[in-house]
């Protein structure tokens, strides 16, 4: 129910835009289809989150069937078992983001506390303002990342 709420990009053209215009807040891209049940899982809990994170980031989402043009540039459909991903961006930078998984362009695994992702965005907002491009998640997910 949660992607019926968030904003949807629709083109290539609105995907760029949104990661351009945004001066100060962290974009957060989620691509995936709605359809799958874990992509479902982090709409509702991004959806839920909105009113803690809106005054340091937004959350849009692209279905990669309807905007195919960043699968190949972000891998985004090469692996089934990675139903959604969830990228981030500050400043037209792509910031990166280590959860002890090995991939550290993407959260592309569920996680169901809302606290915890909090935590996530603010920690690569804070890193974002400072200059890096790579953060420390404050949880390490090596291993409830492959227990998923």
């Amino acid at each position: 129910m949660g992607s019926v709420f968030l904003p949807h990009l629709n083109t290539a053209w609105h995907v760029d835009q949104a990661i351009l215009s945004e001066d100060d807040r962290l974009v957060v891209l989620r691509f995936g289809r709605e359809e799958e049940t874990q992509c479902m899982i982090m709409d509702e809990l991004l959806y839920g989150i909105l009113e803690k994170i809106k005054n340091f980031a937004v959350v849009y989402l692209v279905n990669i069937d309807r905007v195919p043009d960043f699968n190949e540039m972000y891998e985004l459909d090469t692996n089934p078992m990675e139903p959604f991903t969830i990228m981030f961006f500050h400043r037209n930078k792509h910031m990166m983001c280590d959860f002890g998984t090995g991939n550290n362009n993407k959260l592309n695994f569920v996680i169901t506390d809302k606290q915890e992702v909090i935590d996530i965005l603010e920690t690569i907002y804070r890193g974002a303002k400072k200059g890096k491009g790579l953060v420390v998640s404050p949880k390490d997910y090596s291993r409830s990342a492959k227990d998923i």
